[in-house]
């Protein structure tokens, strides 16, 4: 759970660490907006994937399943800045496929913590693989990251792209050719 008061705290000693004035008309209800916030954007840390990815239905077929630009939001740890963009999830069933909703649940329970684009995306990989138990899964995530665009290097628009492949997709080039083809089709 959020601690509230502690973030209150916080964001007021913050402001008078830049110059601010706390007391200010217009920052007076910014600790407790940002306190709200928090409870908003750090959710993911208090939940699992067991719980989204928990809704199966048995299937005959296992012929691949891709969602594919799932829109998430995150907070680099480095930094607390936000990065977001899409996530493709694909994955072959092993005679059960989970409800499509249950896929975004999950990339949602790891974006809505501190997070790096990386770890984002081994920890959704391994979570369908642990809790879906399919033959394999890829997913791929391409973010803009809000510490290149407004800080640092300040280059907007440029993309971070990262993958992970698990099970036959790990082993099978073919399928993950079929993975970026399904990807471009529009």
């Amino acid at each position: 759970m959020i601690d509230q008061e502690k973030v209150k705290e916080a964001i007021s000693l913050f402001l008078e660490a830049i110059g601010e004035d706390p007391s200010r008309p217009g920052l007076v209800e910014t600790p407790d907006r940002i306190a709200r916030m928090c409870g908003e954007l750090f959710g993911g840390l208090t939940q699992t994937a067991a719980e989204p990815l928990s809704k199966r239905f048995p299937v005959d077929e296992n012929n691949m399943v891709m969602e594919k630009d799932i829109t998430f939001y995150s907070v680099c740890e480095h930094h607390l800045l936000p990065f977001y963009g899409q996530v493709h999830i694909a994955y072959v069933p092993d005679g059960q496929v989970t409800g499509l909703s249950k896929l975004a649940r999950t990339v949602e329970v790891f974006a809505r913590r501190p997070q790096i684009q990386e770890q984002l995306t081994s920890q959704i990989a391994n979570a369908i693989m642990s809790e879906l138990r399919p033959q394999g899964v890829m997913v791929v995530i391409e973010a803009e990251h809000m510490c290149m665009t407004m800080r640092g290097i300040k280059k907007p628009g440029t993309k971070t792209v990262t993958a992970a492949m698990l099970g036959c997709f790990e082993r099978d080039p073919a399928l993950q050719d079929r993975f970026f083809q399904l990807l471009r089709v529009r």
